[in-house]
Order: C-alpha cells, then sequence, then structure tokens
C-alpha cells in the first residue's frame, strides 16, 4: 500500500511539473527535443497553460520592449567587460558602453528561433551585440574622431541603428540605440580635442565680441547722423521762419505792435538831443 501511495504521489509529481505556463506578454515556442520529429513546431503557443512531456521543451518570448547594455563596468550589465570598441579613419582606438532597445515580432517568434536556436537573452547578448559592434566598426571606420567624439555624434549613432535593422531584416524592432556615458579615448587625444573644441569656442567668442562691438558702432553713428538731420531740419525751419519773419517786418507792422504794447503814458524826461516819441502824438 505504501510502495502504491509513493507512486501516485510521483506520478501527480510529474503530471504537475509537465504542466507549463505562458504568461501575458510572451509567446511560447514547443521544441521537440528527440525523435523524427525534432526542430519548433509550427504552432505558436499563446497566453495559457500546456502540457510539456518529457520529449518536449517551451521556450519564451517576451513581446514586450527590451532594454539591454554591453558596459565595461561590473556593477552594470553583466559581470564581464562587455563593452564595444571601433577605430575611427586614423586608426584611433574608440570604447564606448552601448545599450539597445528592442523588441520581438510575436508572429516572428518560430523564425526567430529556427534561426538561432537560442534563448532571447542568448540571442540578445551574442547575435545583437555582434550586429551593433559591426555596425560601430563598419561606420566609425569611415569617420575622423572629431566627428565620432563631438557633434557627429548624433549621425554616427543614427547611422548605426540603421545598419543594424537592415542585418535583423522584419525578425525585430529596433527602437534605440544609445551610449551610455562618455566614449573613452585614450588620453593625450581626450586632452588634444578637448583643447581644439575650447579654442573653437573662444574664436567664436570673439567673433561674436566683434559682430556685437561693429553692431554698436554702427548704433551709435546712426544715431549720431540721426541727430545731426535733426539739427539740420530745426536750424532749417528756423532759418525759413527767420526769412518770413524778416520778410514781414514793415515800418507800419511794427507800430502796429508797438501801439499794442502802449499804454499810453509818454516820457517824463527826454534826453537832450534825444529823438522824440516813437508814437507820433496827433
Amino acid at each position: 500500500m505504501r510502495k502504491i501511495n509513493l507512486l501516485v504521489l510521483a506520478a501527480i509529481m510529474v503530471l504537475g511539473s509537465a504542466c507549463s505556463k505562458v504568461p501575458a506578454g510572451n509567446v511560447g515556442v514547443k521544441v521537440y527535443l528527440l525523435g523524427g520529429s525534432k526542430g519548433v513546431e509550427s504552432e505558436q503557443l499563446g497566453v495559457g497553460r500546456y502540457w510539456i512531456g518529457f520529449n518536449e521543451e517551451l521556450y519564451l518570448f517576451p513581446t514586450f520592449t527590451q532594454n539591454n547594455v554591453w558596459t565595461k563596468s561590473k556593477d552594470e550589465g553583466s559581470p564581464t567587460d562587455e563593452s564595444i570598441s571601433f577605430q575611427t579613419v586614423e586608426g584611433m582606438s574608440v570604447n564606448a558602453d552601448v545599450g539597445i532597445s528592442y523588441a520581438v515580432k510575436p508572429e516572428k517568434v518560430s523564425d526567430i528561433f529556427q534561426k538561432y536556436r537560442k534563448q532571447l537573452d542568448e540571442i540578445t547578448d551574442v547575435y545583437l551585440r555582434n550586429m551593433v559592434r559591426d555596425a560601430f566598426v563598419s561606420i566609425a571606420s569611415t569617420k575622423p574622431v572629431e566627428d565620432v567624439y563631438g557633434a557627429g555624434k548624433a549621425k554616427l549613432l543614427a547611422e548605426v541603428e540603421e545598419h543594424v535593422r537592415k542585418q535583423c531584416g522584419d525578425l525585430f524592432v529596433i527602437e534605440r540605440i544609445y551610449l551610455v556615458g562618455d566614449l573613452r579615448l585614450p588620453p593625450q587625444v581626450t586632452t588634444a580635442l578637448n583643447l581644439k573644441i575650447q579654442a573653437t569656442q573662444q574664436a567664436q567668442q570673439k567673433e561674436n565680441e566683434i559682430r556685437s562691438a561693429k553692431a554698436d558702432a554702427e548704433k551709435k553713428i546712426a544715431e549720431a547722423e540721426g541727430n545731426a538731420r535733426s539739427i539740420l531740419v530745426v536750424a532749417e525751419s528756423q532759418a525759413k521762419a527767420n526769412k518770413v519773419l524778416a520778410e514781414s517786418l514793415t515800418a507800419e507792422f511794427v507800430q502796429y505792435q508797438a501801439l499794442k504794447q502802449w499804454n499810453g503814458v509818454l516820457p517824463l524826461t527826454m534826453i537832450p538831443g534825444g529823438s522824440v516819441p516813437f508814437v507820433p502824438v496827433k
């Protein structure tokens, strides 16, 4: 009786272990390990529980966005150095920590497994990393170090992304390839590039200062010319007014203006030999 119970318990354990689950956000692929049917089952497995026999194995492929980094540091990504090295057109060695964001197309899971025969993590760390490394090596070899290290960095990454997309075909959706931190160059090269960048920035600053000084001088000249024209216009207007006024000053007009201002009182004393009062009295 005890022997029967042990057999029943063992059977239950075997049955329980044979039931596998495909969780949400994943696609499963059932693989036959032995026999003439060895290979990938044509039907992909969606979310749910499935009976997996002793001659079969279930591989899970997440279909949501995956993010992976290949770095030199042991504290991020793998404990081994997975950073990517490449050379510029001058033969300058460059080392970089690189990251990738991508997704698996659900309808292509069987095709991916048939091609690589690996789990997704291994496909990422081996095949995708090789694609990214080869892209950096191929593209950076045509560029000077200034384009790789400086403003051309964004263009380099865009070209690497496009190169990897073509290699992946329609199996993966490559969302983004990016640098994690700064590029690592030989110290003397970094110093020389920084000095060159600093000199360029200083030269640009000087040009900006010259443009600013020139603009200020032109502004002052324009203001002076404007003031001179304003003074000239005022003077010309005053001269014309004086001319008109002089032409209008007849004897009768002057006498008329004097009479308007006179209060009717004659001087009480006269200077000997002086003239008669300016107002004729009749």
